[in-house]
């Protein structure tokens, strides 16, 4: 059954077939039932391995051209709300907070997807009037190096 296991998981950790049924294609892939594939996947989701399945658009294509990654310095004790209100903005795909450094004293991150540089910037100065926080940056992509999910076997 391991080995059926990383079979599956390999299968999963790609591109779901484009289908009606992708979940039975992938079993069919792998040697197994629809519902094995099904209960493992089930069985994953309960334990927290697999956090959810997402789709990924071409933006570019879209034309969403410009990425800017706003960088902000936000005090401890305002990072939850005003996390909260720079997720809830729909051209913003990514919010993180990490650890502060004295080399780089910004700790919450926001992905701005727009059609130009001039939109992130504003819709960064809308998040900025809208949480208060008036130290940041925006970084903007150059160009893409990789995008790729991770590959665990």
């Amino acid at each position: 059954m391991l080995d059926t296991q990383q079979k599956i998981i390999k299968e999963l950790q790609g591109d779901l077939p484009l289908c009606s049924y992708p979940f039975r294609e992938i079993a069919q892939r792998v040697g197994a039932t629809e519902d094995e594939v099904l209960a493992l996947v089930d069985k994953y989701v309960k334990e927290g391995v697999i956090r959810r399945f997402g789709t990924m658009l071409a933006h570019q294509r879209l034309g969403f051209t410009a990425n800017g990654m706003g960088v902000w310095r936000v005090p401890e004790a305002e990072v939850e709300r005003a996390g909260n209100i720079m997720a809830s903005y729909q051209e913003v795909s990514h919010c993180y907070e990490r650890p502060l450094s004295i080399a780089w004293p910004y700790n919450l991150y926001t992905m701005i997807h727009a059609t130009s540089r001039r939109e992130c910037e504003q819709i960064a100065a809308s998040i900025s009037q809208a949480t208060g926080i008036k130290d940041y940056s925006l970084l903007f992509s150059t160009r893409e190096l990789k995008k790729a999910s991770m590959v665990y076997y």
